[in-house]
C-alpha cells in the first residue's frame, strides 16, 4: 500500500518549496552533489531531489539529517522558539481576576 500524504495548504507548500531551495543552495555552496549528500544522510538521490523540490512528503527526520550534514542543525532550535500568540493568551489569562480560565 502506498504511503498517503495529507494535502498541504498553499502557503505551507510555498514555505516547503522555499526551504527546499535554501537547502539546495546550502548543498551547492558546499560543492556537494545530491549523491554525496544522499550517501551522508542515508537516503536515496531521488529523496534529496524531492526535498530540494519542496515535496511535502519528506520526513522530518530526513530534513534534520540533511541539516546536520550541512552543519545547519542548530537552525532547528529556532523553530517555534518565539510564541507571541501563546504569550498573549497566557498574559490575558494572568490579567483576569483569579488568574485562570473561566
Amino acid at each position: 500500500m502506498a504511503k498517503r500524504t495529507p494535502p498541504v495548504m498553499p502557503r505551507a507548500q510555498r514555505q516547503i518549496q522555499r526551504l527546499g531551495a535554501r537547502l539546495r543552495a546550502a548543498r551547492m555552496r558546499r560543492e556537494m552533489t545530491q549523491g554525496e549528500l544522499a550517501a551522508r544522510v542515508g537516503v536515496s538521490v531521488p529523496t534529496i531531489g524531492k526535498l530540494e523540490a519542496g515535496d511535502s512528503s519528506t520526513s522530518f527526520s530526513t530534513v534534520w539529517r540533511v541539516l546536520a550534514v550541512l552543519g545547519l542543525e542548530a537552525d532547528i532550535d529556532k523553530l517555534a522558539q518565539d510564541d507571541p500568540l501563546g504569550r498573549e493568551l497566557q498574559d490575558n489569562r494572568l490579567r483576569r481576576p483569579g488568574g485562570g480560565p473561566r
